[in-house]
């Protein structure tokens, strides 16, 4: 017996929805770095590592919550990382010392990583393997989304003239009210008698869903690949904000708008990518993230030869760069139960994105140590480019894997 598809859809919906306010906890920084940078005279190295320990802490709790995902409630792992990850912002935005925020935005890294492994296992409990691609690229979409609505939010309070602390107090209150919803309407998976794999594995211990994930040299590639692409993501997440705002975006108010092209790209990119691996490509997910990642190679390559005064072209390309850097996530993660089951579906999420910010978490520092050397925020793009490379190189080793090993 099928899972109806109201309740599909219902339950996608509701993940959804809960999922597209979780970056108001966590793209809010980017716009908050400039004034926290000023007000507490801290080098955009330093603000590098603050980035950098939440990424660690996101990808440790991956780690952990993904397996956690698949012995406990994913229902209760959303809300209790979402209602943490408010009160870490809360008390950020109180704080005036430097290594004090480096630590409660590590922390709210950890908390942060309490949703999206449990999210993705309550879509794979109730949609089947030939309709992940599209179920997951409307999650993923949402992500993208996510950065949408944070992007705006955090523009709109800079252009009234609120202080960088509100960037961290105002924002999650949509947080707030979207994941209280999500705990009071979803459920983890369809009744007993609704059956969505034919996973025929026997219960796992802790350890046994660690070793038979980290035993899958496919998958293991796949996530190193989606390693770089986190890396070339986040150096755009992160910093194209700092890029756009400079020290003089007062006197073109209007070049910060282009920024919104970026996570507006992604939104579109994942569920465009979701939907093409399950239809064009038949279920070659591979092909399409090795497509999405070169081409992401050459767009950055542009961005670096185009002043950000030009803001047709820089809209244009930082939408383009959205779409096919971020786009290849929505087939990124139905890569998880299709290669590993469904029992093992959120280990192999957490595992994944646990590489995913690790790679990214890497790269933060490295960024902002170059921008304070090279006195030019242009030089974030050389370093994307170079990571959607890598990225496109490593997927194209896992094709020539065998399934399972």
């Amino acid at each position: 017996m099928k899972a109806s598809l109201k309740n599909k859809w219902t339950m996608l919906l509701l993940t959804m929805v809960c999922y597209l306010f979780f970056y108001t906890g966590r793209h809010n920084f980017g716009w908050a770095a400039p004034g926290l940078s000023a007000e507490l005279k801290l080098s955009y190295s330093f603000v590098g590592w603050i980035s950098f320990a939440m990424l660690i802490g996101y990808a440790l709790g991956q780690l952990i919550n993904g397996n956690l995902a698949d012995k406990f409630s994913p229902r209760f792992m959303v809300i209790i990382g979402a209602y943490l990850s408010i009160a870490t912002n809360i008390a950020i935005s109180f704080s005036n010392n430097a290594y004090v925020i480096l630590c409660l935005w590590g922390i709210n890294g950890y908390f942060q990583s309490m949703a999206w492994a449990p999210g993705g296992k309550i879509i794979s409990n109730w949609w089947n393997q030939e309709e992940r691609g599209k179920a997951f690229g409307f999650y993923t979409m949402s992500a993208g989304l996510s950065s949408v609505i944070t992007y705006t939010l955090s523009i709109v309070l800079l252009q009234q003239g609120y202080e960088w602390r509100m960037l961290f107090r105002l924002p999650v209150l949509f947080l707030l009210v979207a994941s209280t919803l999500f705990f009071l309407f979803i459920k983890d998976k369809p009744d007993k008698n609704v059956e969505i794999d034919n996973d025929k594995l026997p219960a796992l211990s802790w350890f046994q869903r660690y070793k038979k994930v980290l035993g899958h040299k496919k998958f293991l590639l796949i996530c190193i690949s989606l390693g770089f692409e986190s890396m070339a993501r986040y150096g755009l997440i992160f910093w194209v904000p700092i890029h756009y705002l400079g020290a003089n975006w007062k006197q073109q108010p209007q070049s910060v708008w282009i920024t919104f092209f970026l996570p507006l790209g992604m939104a579109i990119g994942a569920l465009t990518f979701g939907w093409l691996s399950d239809s064009l490509f038949k279920g070659d997910r591979i092909l399409a993230i090795r497509i999405g990642m070169l081409t992401s190679f050459f767009l950055a390559i542009a961005m670096y030869f185009v002043a950000k005064e030009h803001f047709v072209l820089s809209a244009l390309l930082m939408l383009s760069a959205g779409f096919f850097v971020y786009g290849p996530q929505g087939c990124f993660w139905p890569l998880s139960p299709d290669l590993l089951g469904s029992k093992l579906t959120g280990t192999g999420i957490g595992l994944m994105n646990m590489f995913g910010y690790l790679f990214a978490a890497l790269g933060e520092p490295i960024i902002g140590k170059i921008i304070d050397v090279s006195g030019s925020t242009h030089t974030i793009f050389l370093i994307v480019a170079v990571a959607c490379l890598f990225s496109a190189m490593v997927i194209s080793i896992a094709a020539k894997q065998n399934k399972n090993y």
